[in-house]
């Protein structure tokens, strides 16, 4: 019974980065849909009439209208998302021992320049810890810098 709640966790777990990926391509999608729409906005005004100039801005908005509901969506599910592990939470300080799958792929966050982090340099990894951002040596799992409550941002 045990094992059927571990799996279903680190199913869970995996799904996460899945999600947001697929969020990630949506709006690479809609990035590029609009840039279409704007090089068809700057034809028309150049080759077309009033009508061609006016449907091209309208395509514009909308194109414009889509990205900005992708963004706001990725951002709603990567910031809010309520995060848990597959194991209890526990306050790791600095120099604390990860078992390896404390580190493990899966709860390593893509590092993003809104977090006001420095990117984790060599053999360094963020890992994610329910709220907790650590900063680990992916050679010793030893934790080098801890920010707690980092991804509690509904403040």
């Amino acid at each position: 019974m045990k094992s059927k709640f571990l799996t279903a966790g680190l199913i869970a777990a995996m799904m996460v980065p899945a999600v947001a990926q697929a969020q990630t391509r949506e709006i690479r999608k809609d990035r590029q849909e609009l840039r279409e729409e704007q090089r068809d906005l700057r034809n028309a005004q150049r080759y077309g009439d009033r009508g061609d100039v006016r449907d091209a801005r309208h395509d514009v908005r909308d194109a414009r209208k889509d990205l900005r509901e992708s963004q706001r969506d990725w951002r709603r599910d990567t910031r809010y998302q309520n995060y848990r592990a597959p194991f209890r939470y526990q306050q790791f300080r600095v120099g604390a021992t990860l078992r390896p799958t404390y580190y493990a792929p899966a709860y390593r966050p893509s590092w993003d320049s809104r977090w006001g982090v420095p990117r984790a340099g060599r053999n360094l990894t963020y890992v994610r810890h329910y709220n907790d951002l650590l900063l680990v040596n992916e050679r010793n799992g030893r934790v080098v810098k801890v920010y707690r409550n980092h991804f509690n941002w509904r403040r």
